[in-house]
């Protein structure tokens, strides 16, 4: 049971993975990676590494897609 759950996480992560590379659009991009880094979370949580789960979902899905909105805001931003 468990390496069937580490065997769907995987496919998660490749294929968010995927969308992220394919994904032009830097806005929607900010999203599809911060579903990435819940997938690889996820895939942490499954190979019962909590502390890493934590860390990625912390940096990953939220740290990281914030500070690409907080810089496309700025840049995007009519003078």
């Amino acid at each position: 049971m468990r390496d069937a759950v580490i065997a769907l996480a995987l496919v998660w992560v490749a294929a968010s993975g995927t969308a992220v590379v394919l994904t032009r659009d830097p806005l929607h991009q900010a999203f599809v990676a911060g579903f990435f880094g819940l997938c690889l979370a996820s895939l942490y949580l499954a190979m019962q590494a909590a502390d890493v789960a934590l860390s990625q979902l912390v940096v990953g899905a939220v740290a990281l897609p914030f500070v690409i909105l907080l810089s496309l805001a700025k840049v995007r931003k009519p003078e």
